[in-house]
């Protein structure tokens, strides 16, 4: 794939802007395309088949319209339903995604306690459970779903945000350094980074929290090497473009509160 073309990249709504911003400082030279399901948001909530035919539609489009050189799904539960079902449809296209930072968190905790916020969806799925199946034993795991918390966040709702952020902490128990409590907390949805300081707020500073951007942007990065399609720094900022087949509007918003872009998104027929 030359070198020149563009990562595509894709979530149910905003949420994967976070995965995005790990990418683009991971890999400053590279072009991306972005596109934000949210019209069809948010995945966690939704059944399987509807995700995987989302999936893959996306993908679709991407590699129709933009000819991407590799994917990356930046979704939780986009991954666990789809990622295999992708890999099949487009075996020469690498497609990174992305799971629950567990096994990190397990290393880390002191307390041998972990939580995990993410979407009933992630958290019901087999992917999820195998990878809880690997670690068994390594950690105790607090599993929490977090219902309309990634809806606020894709919506800029700061009142259901903090409300939601206090409720779910609550339910999961004790935070903090003390034998039995809580000491590393995963945030197993890309929306969820995006209200992390509420989170911190809530569960207290001495509390760890992991999120999974990195370690997909050096995956990507460890694929286009080994693909030798690494694109080459020119005197220009590399392209950006966006896609939502929601309002574009929200998409706009979020580029410029969390990522300080002023572009203007596309509406995905």
């Amino acid at each position: 794939m030359p070198s020149q073309h563009a990562i595509g990249v894709f979530d149910s709504g905003v949420g994967g802007l976070s995965v995005l911003r790990a990418l683009k400082a991971e890999l400053p030279a590279e072009p991306f395309v972005y596109v934000a399901d949210s019209g069809h948001a948010p995945y966690g909530e939704r059944d399987d088949d509807h995700v995987l035919k989302r999936s893959h539609a996306i993908a679709d489009f991407l590699v129709a319209r933009h000819g991407i050189k590799a994917l990356v799904v930046a979704c939780n539960t986009a991954t666990a339903a789809a990622i295999h079902t992708l890999r099949q449809a487009y075996p020469a296209l690498p497609i990174i995604g992305i799971e629950p930072a567990l096994k990190p968190a397990a290393a880390r905790s002191q307390t041998g306690r972990v939580g995990v916020m993410a979407t009933r969806g992630t958290l019901n799925s087999e992917k999820f459970a195998g990878l809880l199946q690997r670690l068994q034993g390594s950690a105790e795991f607090v599993l929490q779903p977090c219902d309309g918390l990634a809806d606020a966040i894709e919506r800029g709702d700061a009142d259901r945000i903090q409300a939601l952020c206090r409720q779910y902490s609550a339910s999961m128990g004790r935070f903090g350094q003390e034998p039995g409590a809580i000491d590393t907390l995963v945030l197993g949805c890309t929306h969820y980074p995006f209200v992390a300081d509420s989170l911190q707020a809530v569960v207290g500073t001495s509390v760890a929290m992991l999120e999974g951007g990195v370690p997909v942007a050096r995956q990507t990065r460890r694929l286009l090497e080994a693909a030798d399609a690494l694109a080459q720094p020119g005197p220009l900022a590399a392209p950006l473009q966006f896609y939502s087949s929601g309002n574009p509007a929200l998409l706009d918003t979020a580029l410029q509160r969390w990522l300080a872009l002023g572009q203007t998104a596309q509406a995905l027929g």
